[in-house]
This record gives structure tokens, C-alpha cells and sequence, in this order.
């Protein structure tokens, strides 16, 4: 499982399913690090142009619309230099950080739990493995955002297929990414972030909607 590259913000060209992917991807970078140049280039980009059809698309139109817009609002607003003080600020202090991007802190107020350990199991499961010169465990939300990712645009079916993503995302995303979201909000100093949370919580929705179909 390696960390993900800055994706291109025009939609693939495999319909809504690349779509997917692709936010995905978009939100993995995001979450990972402070934004590379090449990244914000992008997003500087997007923030003079009309919505990307990743995020404009019926149904989840009306729930992504808005928070993209809000993220390229502040993308407008800010330099890189500033968007990167902001991600050191709230997720790489030293010591503890003031908002933890680990799935384990927030289900089990720890990092390093039981949590990961599940999860650990899970991606052995799916021939994934952490990407050793990486210090992020496993249970990073870039991480889990990269499996998705390529849950929805691996050539594998027999593990890329939408059972695979339904149960990951139950399993490992949808538990605790709300939490995170509303901790990166309430931060004082998240402008950015904030944005990026929004628009991350949208998509949980939008994803938890599409698998509540999948299951009735």
C-alpha cells in the first residue's frame, strides 16, 4: 500500500465508479500531507473553474457541490506556504498533534489498538501490505482512502468489485472518519482543513447512501 500520488482533478474518463476513485484519491492526498506544488497548482486551477464533473455528478450533486466550492474558495484565499503551516499546525506537531488522523484514536481513544490490528487482518485479506518506509500506520485515513480507491479501480475483481468496498468501508471508514471530520471543524486554526473536512463528510454520506441501496 503505497502513499498516493497527486491525482489529476478532471474526471476519468469510466463514468461514475472513476469518479469515485478519483475523489477518493484526491481526498487521500489531501489528508496525507500538506499540499505538493503540483497539487495546489491543480487546485488553484479548479478554483477558477466550474465544478469537475467527480463532484457535480446526479445524485450526489447537491450534497458535493457546495462543499467543493467552499474548498476552492479557500484554496483562493491562501498560498501553499500558508496551507502547509496549517497542516503542520494541526496534524504533525511534535508530540501530540492537536487533531489525529488514526482510525484507532478514535474508536478505541488510542493509537495502535485493537483497531488496527482488525484492519491489519482485513488488508491481509486483500494482498495489501503497509509500505515500509512510510511512519503512517495502516489505519491513517489517506490509507483507508487509498484502498478504496483501489477497491473501485483495481483490475482485480475477485477483490476490486463493490462487496469488497462495501465491507471495507463499514468495517474501517464509515465508524469513525465523521469524528475526525468534526474535530478538524472545530479546530480554531483549520481554514483549509476545514474546507476538506466538509467536503470529506459529504462524500462519507454520499458513500453510506449508495451502500444502504447496495443492501436492501
Amino acid at each position: 500500500m503505497t502513499p498516493p500520488a497527486s491525482p489529476a482533478l478532471e474526471p476519468p474518463s469510466d463514468g461514475a465508479e472513476g469518479e469515485r476513485a478519483e475523489l477518493y484519491g484526491l481526498l487521500a492526498a489531501l489528508w496525507l500531507s500538506a499540499p505538493q506544488a503540483s497539487l495546489w497548482a491543480q487546485l488553484q486551477s479548479a478554483a477558477q473553474a466550474s465544478v469537475p464533473a467527480a463532484v457535480s455528478s446526479a445524485p450526489a450533486e447537491s450534497l458535493l457541490a457546495a462543499p467543493w466550492q467552499a474548498l476552492l474558495a479557500s484554496v483562493r484565499e491562501m498560498s501553499l506556504g500558508a496551507a502547509s503551516d496549517e497542516y503542520d499546525v494541526l496534524f504533525a506537531g511534535v508530540g501530540k498533534p492537536e487533531v489525529f488522523l488514526y482510525g484507532s484514536f478514535y474508536l478505541s481513544g488510542f493509537l495502535n489498538e485493537k483497531p488496527l490490528a482488525s484492519l491489519r487482518t482485513d488488508l491481509q485479506a486483500l494482498g495489501l501490505a503497509r509500505d515500509p518506509d512510510r511512519l503512517e500506520t495502516e489505519d491513517h485515513i489517506a490509507y483507508g482512502f487509498e484502498v478504496m480507491r483501489y477497491l473501485i479501480a483495481g483490475e482485480d475483481a475477485a477483490v476490486c468489485n463493490l462487496e469488497q468496498q462495501r465491507r471495507f468501508f463499514r468495517g474501517h471508514l464509515q465508524p469513525w472518519v465523521d469524528d475526525l471530520c468534526a474535530s478538524t471543524q472545530a479546530h480554531p486554526r483549520a481554514h483549509l482543513w476545514s474546507s476538506i473536512a466538509s467536503l470529506t463528510a459529504a462524500f462519507m454520506a454520499v458513500e453510506t447512501q449508495g451502500f444502504d441501496l447496495l443492501e436492501q
